[in-house]
């Protein structure tokens, strides 16, 4: 029977045997998460541009005569670090449900960007609301973003993947990240989902017209403003690409909370395959 039941049997004048029994609720609800984020595998990839922490989850009966689609997620910066725990703060559960085993197996590599870094080549105007951001490809690909692409070509090598089958995924700073890993690596990536992010329009062109984007953004995001997705949008419609937006009418930056609740988010990318 389930703690929120038992409370039913609770005499109101037992207001401490109640809250005794929601701490218990609590401890196990924790548990049970905690539990969950755990079939991620802990790992370290040791790159000549520096280490880059990641965490990955391997299909329910992982076979190595049969081959899956790769994921690949990049955080926010919120979650930088060394912990090799806060990139899984969001989306890493979207790929945990039962509904996502059963129905979409398949290997998700989490990576963890340092602190003092980024995933994409991009300079931040912090002094104003929303941030002003200036992207240039043309710069070096930053370490943590050129580390975890090593990391992903070896898991490929190394491990049951369909090649024609990879994705990228990532929001706000990984949304940037996403769509600078797709113009440099056009024929690594079968789709990609950047969730408010933005990038370089002036050097986007048809290298990536082969990649299906689905774009998200919050109508009133007071960090990344929207204008920045809307403008890949146009330039990804611009030269051919295919693309899928949605923007969500008086969300903020937290939009990756709606773009996991879209019913197809998983169905979406996996029914895309490089040809």
């Amino acid at each position: 029977m389930l703690v929120v039941d038992l409370l039913k049997f609770v005499p109101n004048k037992r207001p401490a045997m109640k809250k005794m029994l929601l701490f218990i609720l609590l401890i196990v609800c924790r548990m049970s998460v905690a539990q969950d984020l755990s079939l991620y595998q802990k790992h370290e990839f040791v790159s000549p541009k520096g280490n880059v922490p990641y965490r990955i989850l391997f299909p329910e009966n992982y076979d190595m005569h049969k081959k899956y689609p790769l994921v690949l997620f990049l955080h926010g910066s919120g979650e930088r670090g060394n912990d090799n725990e806060k990139q899984l703060t969001h989306g890493a559960r979207v790929f945990l449900t039962d509904e996502a085993r059963s129905k979409f197996p398949c290997i998700v590599v989490f990576p963890q960007c340092a602190t003092e870094s980024t995933w994409g080549s991009v300079t931040v105007d912090r002094t104003k609301t929303p941030l002003v951001f200036d992207f240039n490809y043309t710069r070096e690909l930053k370490a943590p973003l050129q580390g975890t692409i090593d990391l992903v070509k070896k898991i490929i090598k190394e491990e049951a993947v369909d090649k024609k089958r990879v994705y990228i995924a990532g929001l706000s700073m990984g949304g940037m990240g996403t769509f600078e890993a797709v113009y440099k690596f056009p024929k690594l990536f079968a789709a990609a989902m950047p969730i408010c992010g933005g990038g370089d329009v002036k050097r986007y062109d048809k290298r990536v017209v082969k990649i299906p984007f689905w774009v998200f953004h919050g109508a009133v995001d007071a960090v990344v403003d929207v204008k920045y997705s809307r403008e890949m949008v146009e330039k990804l419609k611009t030269i051919g690409a295919s693309v899928k937006y949605s923007e969500y009418p008086g969300v903020n930056h937290n939009s990756w909370d709606n773009a996991f609740a879209e019913p197809d988010f998983l169905s979406w990318m996996f029914s895309n395959a490089r040809k």
